[in-house]
């Protein structure tokens, strides 16, 4: 059984993009082995955020949403309202895991939870992230520094789909997205933060509390 001690699971509400991702950066900068890792949950006002790899060609029309170029992996995409965002302050070394394993953890933490509201999910080997029936309804970007990790994922509960026109999502042109709430008639937000974070837990191997 894993004697790694489970996340510090931080609500930070609703937050402008930026500052919570200078503050993951300091975080995991100034970390050292005996850092107890974090799970940071958040709704991000509107706002496009375009990773390492990102292509200009992929912002379509952004309109007046900031476009931030971030230091994650992967193309561009959307955060706003209604959107559950949780960054994964993770020490992969401690956790005896890889940024693969890591991803497909993520993925599956999310699939596992889908599966208590019945819905059907599944992840694709050349393109991260989950999705149900075609349509991508979370994804992933992350970030590797002295052997831990901070980006995290984000899943569309409730939120406005109309801004993720302006781009091609994840750099997949006329990639379909869709959302919890097109799926499920009625869910408690508070409920699913909390079933995510347990599957996170659960999936890389924390010890278990009672």
């Amino acid at each position: 059984m894993s004697r790694v001690k489970p996340p510090v699971i931080k609500d930070l509400a609703k937050t402008e993009y930026e500052p919570v991702w200078q503050a993951m950066k300091q975080f995991t900068q100034q970390r050292d082995a005996t850092t107890v890792d974090e799970l940071w949950i958040t709704e991000h006002f509107p706002v496009y955020t375009q990773g390492l790899n990102g292509r200009r060609e992929h912002l379509l029309a952004t309109d007046d949403i900031p476009v931030v170029q971030v230091d994650r992996g992967g193309q561009v995409t959307y955060h706003g309202p209604g959107q559950l965002v949780v960054y994964c302050l993770l020490d992969l070394n401690r956790l005896g895991i890889g940024i693969r394993q890591l991803v497909t953890n993520i993925e599956m933490a999310i699939i596992k939870l889908l599966e208590c509201y019945q819905i059907e999910a599944y992840a694709k080997k050349d393109a991260p992230g989950v999705y149900v029936d075609g349509a991508k309804i979370a994804a992933l970007g992350l970030r590797i520094r002295k052997g831990c990790s901070y980006h995290g994922l984000s899943l569309n509960l409730d939120m406005d789909l109309k801004p993720f026109s302006g781009i091609n999502p994840c750099g997949y042109k006329g990639l379909a997205v869709t959302r919890l709430a097109d799926h499920v008639p009625h869910f408690s937000t508070e409920q699913v933060k909390q079933e995510l974070c347990s599957q996170l837990i659960t999936i890389n191997g924390y010890e278990q509390t009672t």
